[in-house]
């Protein structure tokens, strides 16, 4: 049965586009059957893949690498690489850039499209900073931003520029650099500081404003960019389900607040656990610690279902681009069961669902077509990237729903 999703997903996802098939010297390829095939997406199915990071440099055990490098490409084409100020340079003057270059080229070599993670935070940021004065504070930072995002141009071309700035002003539970000068320039004042320096680092950069916090306040703050003039390219909303899914009814509110800007949306940090619910009277997320969270049967079946509905939904709404699952194996962020693949890297059944969807119900599957006396065909498939293969050579196109309808493909 054909649902109201399955339509809008018709609607927004798909293309029909008449193709003429040329020789190099321009003559029609008349009569002949030539096959069509889907090569890649142009929606952005993504996940945080860490682990790239020590595959890449040769750190990882090698049959692992190649599991994981398995489950990571089969489902996705675009990978977060971490840039955690604290991590990336924990000690002043050191980047770990040579490594992180080998990731984000390792990325690109198989297919996939990279995003940097975060440019500035409060979270995890240099620990270094606080012992200098907030104007000094402010140019390291601006420096910082100069330096990666110049450094992986053409690598990284998407950015989370600033993250969780709804909170970062107010935020108290440990000292750092990043929200003393929050305070001091305020909420729009350091969005703006951050995204100048970015766009000027790289000025084709894709930069993005990220946050967890859902509510008005972050409507608010979008709002007040935008008017002070700030260029936000996308509105990343994160969407950690620890304590419990969504559900249908808060997801549709969230985009019908958030697609009011005429903006795209990445849903950039998708969690659904897969053993209990965290608890619901916790506030800060980070503060449940527990050993050991295993995934179950019943909870396996239960993430499954509920990630298949909220992806059917986001893909169905037109003004979402990308999602990214925040960490394909369990045991990641606060030792949770919030992977889609088990920490043995078997795949559990939200995998094996996703990966029904994305490579499945919505791949258009290689078919052969004859084409006509003019050389010409015409096909409906999802929106991305082809290879049409004739008597005599290949070419690659490209479907997009405002493309031009008809297209000259030369052999």
């Amino acid at each position: 049965m054909t649902t109201d999703v399955d339509r809008q997903i018709e609607e927004h996802r798909t293309a029909q586009a008449t193709v003429t098939v040329v020789e190099a010297n321009g003559r029609p390829v008349k009569n002949q059957e030539v096959a069509v095939a889907q090569r890649d997406h142009q929606f952005l199915f993504g996940c945080a893949a860490f682990e790239v990071l020590p595959i890449a440099n040769g750190q990882m055990d090698p049959e692992k690498a190649e599991t994981f490098s398995k489950r990571l490409l089969d489902l996705c084409n675009f990978v977060t690489l971490p840039f955690y100020w604290g991590r990336f340079e924990p000690e002043r003057g050191k980047p770990i850039t040579e490594a992180m270059e080998k990731a984000a080229r390792w990325c690109i070599d198989h297919g996939c499209e990279t995003k940097g993670h975060p440019l500035c935070w409060h979270t995890v940021t240099a620990p270094w900073l606080v012992e200098m004065s907030n104007e000094d504070i402010i140019k390291a930072q601006i420096d910082r931003i100069h330096r990666d995002v110049g450094d992986f141009a053409g690598l990284i071309d998407t950015w989370d520029v600033i993250n969780e700035v709804v909170i970062m002003p107010i935020f108290d539970r440990y000292e750092n650099g990043i929200t003393r000068i929050a305070q001091e320039l305020g909420r729009i004042g350091i969005v703006r500081t951050m995204f100048e320096a970015t766009r000027e680092a790289n000025p084709d950069t894709i930069l993005l404003l990220n946050d967890f916090d859902t509510s008005p306040a972050y409507n608010i703050l979008i709002e007040g960019c935008l008017e002070a003039g700030i260029d936000i390219d996308v509105i990343g909303i994160q969407s950690h389900m620890h304590q419990g899914y969504w559900g249908k009814e808060k997801l549709l509110d969230v985009l019908d607040r958030f697609s009011t800007f005429g903006l795209p949306i990445h849903f950039t940090e998708v969690t659904l656990v897969s053993g209990h619910i965290m608890p619901s009277d916790i506030v800060d997320l980070n503060d449940y610690q527990v050993e050991e969270w295993p995934t179950t049967p019943e909870g396996e079946a239960r993430q499954a279902e509920q990630a298949v509905e909220f992806y059917k939904t986001l893909y169905a709404h037109p003004a979402v681009e990308a999602i990214t699952w925040w960490g394909l194996p369990d045991g990641g962020w606060l030792n949770a069961p919030s992977g889609l693949i088990r920490e043995d890297y078997s795949p559990k059944p939200a995998y094996e669902e996703l990966l029904s969807l994305v490579k499945g119900e919505w791949w258009t599957d290689e078919e052969t077509y004859t084409t006509d006396e003019n050389g010409r065909l015409t096909f409906t498939g999802y929106l991305g990237d082809y290879e049409l293969v004739g008597p005599d050579g290949s070419a690659t196109f490209s479907l997009e729903k405002n493309g031009a309808e008809e297209l000259e493909i030369q052999l």
